[in-house]
């Protein structure tokens, strides 16, 4: 879809502008409100993205999920179109990956039906629809796997007037920024 395109080209844009610092301060408010709801309080296992090139940096999720005794798990790309998650339970797991992005080396494959799961994407509005990377992983993914709960995490400018929606869109429960949260 061509104005997902342009959405994605303005907001990669203001990402270049990022500083690692900002990236990384911002970061820390919005997983300060995530690892704070009780989705997250309420889960034995916390399925999450790696972050990769100024995403929205999901160490300290990962990292709080660990500490309270819950099981993680990160994305790998297993073949073409399709996404797995496999647990992590060490950072030393990672290695470059699909796109270059860290995903697991080794490990098992996650099974969880209803873990929480954080949604990374590049935009989205204040009706929660997204706009990811152009591949459909997530949507595919979560139109198998209809039970879990879902929250995107992003930066403030990554909110946008409007995100188009198509319908095989799957819009997280919640969105949450440095500054908000959208349900």
């Amino acid at each position: 879809m061509a104005e997902k395109k342009l959405i994605r080209k303005e907001i990669f844009e203001k990402r270049k502008e990022l500083t690692q610092e900002q990236a990384e301060e911002w970061s820390r408010e919005i997983c300060q409100k995530v690892i704070s709801l009780p989705q997250f309080q309420e889960a034995s296992c916390v399925y999450a993205y790696v972050d990769y090139n100024k995403e929205v940096v999901t160490r300290g999720i990962i990292e709080a999920a660990w500490k309270q005794g819950k099981r993680v798990a990160v994305p790998k790309v297993t073949g073409p179109g399709k996404m797995q998650y496999y647990y992590l339970e060490s950072f030393e797991q990672l290695a470059p990956g699909y796109f270059q992005i860290p995903e697991p080396a080794w490990g098992k494959e996650a099974q969880e039906e209803d873990a929480f799961l954080v949604v990374p994407g590049v935009a989205f509005d204040e009706n929660r629809h997204r706009a990811g990377y152009g591949q459909g992983f997530y949507d595919r993914y979560l139109a198998a796997h209809r039970k879990h709960a879902t929250a995107a995490v992003a930066f403030e400018f990554q909110i946008v007037e409007e995100v188009p929606a198509e319908p095989t869109d799957i819009f997280p429960d919640l969105v949450i920024t440095e500054k908000r949260i959208l349900s």
